[in-house]
């Protein structure tokens, strides 16, 4: 299937929020993530002989990982900025910009299926469409923030919380994947099987507040924050609060709960 039209409406949307600064975010943000990769990559077991799609793939990194130990990688995206990093990074992958609600791949075309915190409480329907491209007895490993409230780094996404008050009763129904039962039931209502929840590494590290402020205004919902309260205020806002976190002789640092959820689609029956 050919890619789906940069042009759509719902493309321009994701891109204005997510791609309008892809390169900071591939650079500033992303490789904080890197922990999260490996830890569900480990679990998943992925490995040479793998066909493997990462699901909201952004700038690619993954993706990058997933290629060193040995997979065979596809991924979609619809900002075409962010896919058009992940080409670069990772030339012989199959990266899309396209729906993950509509994924243009056959059904049973992968062995492995990953989503790292691209798939949220308001977008159930793309885990369907994950169970329809992987293959019998086919694995899956998706993230989503934690428990925020305990996490001794949720000071890095305060900031966020400038965004007007409907954006940020999104954000609060979008994380909600992440409670205790939530997404077992989801996943077991689209027939995955061998469902279980676990908690992954994840901490963000920055040198100095100027970083981590720029890092984050690279991101989705930063910029939802952006255009309630301009980018010099959100920016002087998160240095703010980075301040309160500074040690000397130490990089910030933010540990936060994220979760990952793991499953297998059934194989076919003899």
């Amino acid at each position: 299937m050919g890619e789906q039209h940069v042009g759509h409406p719902a493309w321009r949307l994701v891109d204005e929020g997510w791609g309008r600064k892809a390169v900071d975010f591939a650079t500033l943000s992303e490789p904080g993530n890197c922990r999260e990769y490996v830890s569900v990559h480990h679990h998943l077991g992925v490995n040479e002989g793998d066909r493997l799609l990462d699901v909201a793939c952004g700038a690619g990194l993954a993706i990058e990982l997933a290629e060193l130990r040995g997979a065979s990688c596809a991924g979609v995206d619809a900002s075409s900025r962010l896919v058009a990093i992940a080409r670069e990074r990772s030339k012989s992958a199959d990266i899309r910009v396209g729906d993950m609600h509509a994924l243009p791949w056959d059904d049973n075309s992968f062995d492995v299926a990953t989503s790292f915190r691209g798939i949220w409480g308001s977008t159930p329907a793309a885990v369907v469409e994950i169970f329809r491209v992987l293959r019998s007895d086919g694995r899956l490993g998706l993230t989503v923030w934690g428990h925020l409230k305990v996490s001794p780094g949720a000071w890095a996404l305060a900031p966020l919380r400038l965004a007007d008050e409907v954006k940020v009763q999104n954000q609060a129904a979008m994380v909600a994947l992440g409670r205790p039962g939530v997404g077992e039931k989801l996943l077991h209502g689209c027939g995955f099987v061998d469902v279980r929840r676990v908690s992954v590494a994840f901490a963000w590290e920055f040198p100095d507040p100027d970083v981590y402020a720029r890092a984050l205004a690279s991101t989705g919902p930063a910029y939802e924050a952006i255009l309630n309260v301009g980018e010099e205020t959100f920016l002087t806002a998160a240095r703010e609060k980075a301040m309160q976190f500074e040690r000397e002789g130490l990089p910030l640092r933010a540990e936060i709960d994220v979760v990952a959820y793991l499953a297998r689609k059934p194989g076919a029956v003899l």
